[in-house]
């Protein structure tokens, strides 16, 4: 395994910021991730599901990964590069690599339920680009679980070396250090960040950072360096909205803090929708609680 682990720390799952016309503000963006690293965040990730990677074309996601490394170094971005085919996917991990990167973050086949050779095939190929790979374990939304045992196995074959893991269940966080106690563990929902970061986890993949940067990354801090007081005050604090990453309106919901926190969200692409009126006052109530409690 390689003794760099860019993957460890606060990156930022970024979201993407639309113009009105829904075309993508490759200029926001960059202001966006520079802001990111300025404000204590260690890295990002483009082109993940908050990225609205799905909705890209392939023109516009390579240009999202261009922008960001160009914006922060490429040493600090570990781009999304899920894709329904596996030849896809390799063949983004390898753009990754020629814009310098030096990590991807990977999902399972999610075209279909996947049994476990197919998943191994799948990792298979996209190593061959030549990248460290944070493999990426949504079980929710993608249909395919990569427990432990899988990931263990992922590992063995050094076709992984870190964990992106939201499954919400922090009971894997054991197991996975059992069976393959050199794989990273990173906290992948905001939702349960303390309880992995108690059982081990070594990074953070973020999305309310995208709004509340500072004070996310003093979350996380506080927790790694077992100030458990400090991190206890804090979670408690944000988790209101914290939670909302882990539900199905996340994008949406993530962009209507940052308008309120003075970073650009915009708009969403279909066949995503705005939130309901309900939805939208929950999380304009919640941000604008914890924006007007100012700095812990």
């Amino acid at each position: 395994m390689t003794d760099h682990r860019p993957w460890r720390g606060v990156l930022v799952a970024t979201a993407l910021p639309l113009n009105d016309d829904l075309s993508v503000d490759y200029g926001r963006y960059a202001e966006h991730c520079a802001w990111l690293v300025e404000s204590g965040c260690d890295g990002v990730v483009p082109n993940g599901s908050l990225g609205e990677y799905q909705v890209l074309t392939p023109e516009e996601r390579a240009r999202v990964v261009e922008t960001a490394a160009a914006a922060v170094g490429a040493a600090r971005v570990v781009p999304g590069v899920a894709a329904y085919g596996s030849a896809e996917a390799r063949r983004w991990a390898e753009q990754a690599r020629d814009a310098g990167c030096p990590a991807v973050m990977l999902l399972p086949p999610n075209a279909y339920r996947a049994d476990q050779r197919s998943v191994l095939a799948h990792y298979a190929e996209v190593a061959r680009a030549g990248l460290p790979v944070v493999a990426y374990n949504n079980p929710v939304d993608t249909k395919v679980d990569l427990v432990p045992e899988l990931l263990a196995r992922l590992h063995g074959e050094g076709y992984v070396q870190a964990v992106k893991e939201f499954s919400g269940d922090v009971r894997r966080a054991w197991r996975i250090a059992e069976l393959a106690p050199g794989l990273d563990l990173l906290a992948g929902a905001d939702d349960v960040l303390l309880e992995m970061m108690i059982a081990g986890a070594q990074g953070w993949i973020a999305g309310y950072a995208n709004a509340l940067p500072a004070a996310t990354v003093r979350l996380y801090r506080a927790a790694a360096e077992g100030d458990l007081t400090t991190a206890r005050h804090l979670y408690r604090r944000l988790h209101p909205l914290l939670r909302w990453d882990s539900r199905t309106e996340f994008v949406q919901a993530i962009k209507v803090s940052m308008d309120l926190a003075g970073r650009y969200g915009g708009p969403v692409r279909p066949p995503r929708t705005a939130l309901l009126p309900g939805q939208e006052a929950a999380v304009r109530a919640a941000t604008e609680e914890i924006l007007a409690a100012g700095p812990a």
